[in-house]
């Protein structure tokens, strides 16, 4: 869904001035995708992760992307380190799940709100640290934003909440 008001009124959005248009097609001159596609395609990353397929998760991004983590130094720019993240989170969870908890869906765009379920039962490497399994569970929490151009992912923000995975594992004391 995309808002488009006027910016007359000096005091504020005026109700009577706001536009709501459906985003289910492609908003004339925007070169968006559908509502339905790019719910398609999020609900594809996620099917890959449960499945811990990553040639099905990379498959979802463009020739040319850019994937920023807060975890990592640097942002990921290959499908070769691509792979290598999403096998380090696959190793050190074998049997995680996600369970989609929010979603936005904008004209090239998509939010989401995710939790994964899992038990550390393999080696995790976190910044460039790898860390020996705890055998301990966790839900994690996170969200991330991917564009979308040509039904391809061009840039992925990721943001897993670490300290609180740290927390549950027994890495770090609670706050």
């Amino acid at each position: 869904m995309r808002i488009v008001y006027s910016t007359e009124k000096c005091s504020g959005i005026d109700p009577s001035r706001v536009q709501v248009e459906s985003n289910e097609r492609p908003i004339k001159g925007v070169g968006s995708m559908a509502k339905k596609d790019l719910e398609r395609l999020d609900d594809q990353g996620l099917a890959a992760w449960d499945s811990h397929d990553a040639d099905a998760f990379l498959a979802l991004f463009a020739k040319d992307f850019v994937w920023h983590d807060w975890t990592t130094p640097d942002p990921i720019k290959t499908k070769k380190d691509a792979r290598a993240y999403f096998n380090s989170w696959v190793t050190a969870f074998p049997d995680m799940r996600t369970k989609l908890i929010s979603r936005v869906v904008g004209n090239d765009s998509i939010a989401t709100e995710i939790e994964f379920y899992g038990t550390n039962t393999g080696p995790m490497s976190m910044g460039g640290v790898e860390i020996p399994p705890t055998n301990k569970s966790v839900v994690g929490r996170g969200s991330y934003i991917a564009r979308v151009k040509d039904g391809k992912v061009v840039e992925f923000r990721s943001h897993p909440d670490a300290a609180g995975m740290m927390m549950q594992l027994g890495l770090v004391p609670p706050l």
